[in-house]
């Protein structure tokens, strides 16, 4: 398959994961992060109609923050949600510290700086273009990941690097903050009280509830009526077929599921496992799951190895028709017939070597698995570390890869047309 990717005018932009949405007035919305201390993470508008980017606003400035003269607004880390019009997201720091070898909230700010402030919560108008902050992310932290219950108007998320479970009701502007939720979460200590988060969570439309997964293995709910949070008795996410994992070592995501969704019509939450690519179905109701299909690109399923992504992939979305699941995940390269092999291990989620983007479909109804085969650019070139996904009412994909630009790698939108068509 072939991509055609875009410049939006950004020649700092780094990678970004999930922030990148299809909207009711079918355009896609994104943010193109930053890694820098200077200037925080863009957003910007696709108009598939004219074919055209629009820039809509830096982060840090939309946070009212321009003149704070701190850690920026580096990138939002989450989706967009729309709710009566608007579009709900949060922010999170882009910029991190290298400690012991390991991505850390910056301890230390460079000179002139003073340390990140929090991240936010935000909406953005649709008809008006005017963005409003909602609430601030207490104790410094960003928002690693979020959901909206869109009927009930609550956020849910986690804080990076601590894993707090923040509840943020926007009707009435309550924000909660339920503490961590997962040991010492990525702050933690390797070997001890380390944790890798949970990249996303979903919400029971039947009853409001917010549910999550730590690395150990187990699931969590929250109730917003009660405001407790409580974890699920008879089910859980050790599973043979998941792998072996040692939640207190960094490098994978653990027994964390790696990417979910509620299910508005058969209401259950379908889920992806980041190392070992299976997708499962949740009954949050009946506390059950059930493997589906293991819906790794095809050259995966035959080498019976893992992807060379280590946290796994976030590119996994229910499509428009409510039936298709569409999913960017990885494939092995072979020279010579022999498949080029990464890093055994490394300490963050990043690619321990080069792989293949390969976008897989899988039709719910109709239990039917289908590798559209891999993506590549005009120019043979390979889009790489993508981490995003969001597909408009025609069925065109988008994602946020790297390439090269003016001799510089960055990352921007990506867009493949309807494998269908």
């Amino acid at each position: 398959m072939t991509a055609k990717h875009y410049y939006s005018g950004f020649e700092r932009a780094h990678d970004t994961y999930n922030a990148i949405s299809a909207a009711s007035d079918g355009k896609i919305y994104y943010v193109l992060s930053s890694d820098n201390h200077e200037i925080g993470g863009q957003m910007y508008v696709y108009d598939p109609g004219t074919d055209s980017i629009r820039f809509i606003g830096d982060l840090t400035t939309i946070c009212g923050e321009q003149d704070l003269k701190a850690i920026p607004q580096g990138k939002s880390h989450v989706r967009f949600y729309e709710r009566n019009g608007k579009l709900y997201f949060s922010t999170h720091v882009g910029f991190y510290q290298l400690i012991d070898g390991m991505d850390r909230l910056p301890e230390t700010a460079p000179d002139g700086y003073a340390l990140y402030p929090g991240g936010h919560f935000l909406s953005y108008d649709l008809e008006t273009g005017e963005f409003e902050d909602l609430a601030l992310v207490p104790d410094g932290e960003g928002m690693v990941s979020m959901t909206m219950d869109k009927d009930r108007g609550h956020l849910y998320g986690l804080t990076w690097p601590r894993g707090n479970f923040i509840h943020y009701d926007v009707d009435n502007d309550i924000l909660r903050n339920l503490g961590p939720v997962s040991a010492g979460g990525e702050a933690g200590t390797p070997g001890e009280d380390f944790r890798s988060l949970c990249r996303s969570l979903f919400v029971d439309a039947r009853n409001g509830a917010a549910h999550f997964s730590v690395a150990e293995g187990d699931i969590f709910t929250y109730s917003p009526e009660t405001n407790v949070i409580r974890k699920l008795e008879n089910v859980d996410l050790r599973l043979d077929y998941f792998g072996k994992y040692d939640p207190t070592r960094p490098g994978s995501m653990s027994y964390n599921w790696r990417k979910i969704f509620w299910h508005p019509v058969e209401n259950v939450a379908y889920g992806v496992h980041g190392n070992s690519g299976y997708l499962f179905r949740f009954d949050p109701k009946d506390e059950t799951i059930e493997i589906v299909e293991r819906i790794t690109s095809s050259p995966s399923k035959k080498s019976g190895m893992f992807d060379q992504f280590s946290y796994g992939y976030l590119g996994f979305q229910l499509g428009p028709d409510m039936e298709t699941i569409y999913y960017l995940t990885g494939g092995p390269v072979y020279v010579d017939g022999k498949r080029l092999k990464g890093e055994e291990q490394i300490a963050k989620g990043a690619a321990k070597g080069l792989e293949n983007l390969h976008l897989i479909t899988y039709h719910i109804p109709g239990q039917t698995y289908i590798d559209h085969g891999p993506v590549f650019y005009g120019d043979g070139e390979r889009p790489t570390y993508v981490n995003s996904i969001a597909v408009d009412g025609d069925g065109n994909i988008y994602t946020l890869a790297r390439f090269e630009h003016d001799e510089k790698t960055i990352q921007d939108l990506v867009k493949v047309t309807n494998p269908f068509k």
